[in-house]
């Protein structure tokens, strides 16, 4: 798309990255409408989170689970200085996948958090994501829940994958949480190769990659 033709299509009071990622979230959920979760104070006004939102969607599987997509790392608003890029701001997106266990009756919204803390490293580094790379969460990646699932590893989303956007790609990278053990086997050898090996063994008997918190 051409600056003539982003201006033509359009206006400065639009989410244009924020429309192409509800546009490719509604070829998979249609017309549903997601939970949406915002900061009470926008980063740029002074607070302390740096995504402007985090949608969840009700999955029906298999297995049910959550799918959580968040907003903010890519460019979602109306500029005139993204557009042709060949990414758009850090080009993806994260999302996470959670299992629905009958024990489990709130809203994970933990995982907003993890995905906050997430993007604050980035924006604090100035480095990014990419697939085949894992992060050790310094303990379980949920601090409320009796869990063994201590960090993640980074896929692309199966369903989602990537989308072309006036501001450029937007790659839609999945958080698969992994065990204490699976850590450590990483953390032996932390090289892309061994991650790709640990996602294909877990995508071969979910090839949604949906974390399951009682996993050990």
């Amino acid at each position: 798309m051409t600056l003539e033709e982003y201006r033509a299509t359009y206006t400065p009071e639009d989410a244009v990255g924020w429309r192409c990622i509800d546009a490719r979230l509604a070829t998979l959920y249609g017309t549903r409408k997601p939970r949406h979760y915002v900061p009470p104070l926008h980063f740029i006004a002074g607070g302390t989170d740096p995504l402007d939102g985090t949608s969840y969607y009700d999955h029906p599987g298999p297995p049910e689970h959550i799918h959580v997509v968040s907003y903010g790392l890519s460019e979602l608003y109306y500029n005139e200085e993204a557009v042709g890029q060949e990414f758009s701001k850090l080009g993806f997106e994260l999302t996470f996948r959670i299992k629905r266990n009958a024990v489990d009756d709130r809203e994970p919204t933990w995982i907003t958090t993890v995905m906050n803390n997430l993007a604050r490293y980035l924006h604090k580094s100035g480095r990014w994501f990419e697939v085949n790379e894992f992060v050790p969460a310094g303990g379980p990646l949920c601090t409320d829940m009796d869990t063994d699932i201590t960090g993640v590893v980074f896929a692309l989303d199966p369903e989602l994958g990537k989308i072309d956007t006036p501001h450029g790609e937007v790659s839609f990278l999945q958080l698969v949480g992994i065990t204490s053990a699976e850590l450590a086997k990483l953390q032996l050898d932390p090289t892309t190769d061994v991650v790709a090996a640990l996602i294909a063994e877990l995508r071969a008997s979910d090839p949604l990659l949906v974390t399951d918190m009682h996993r050990r």
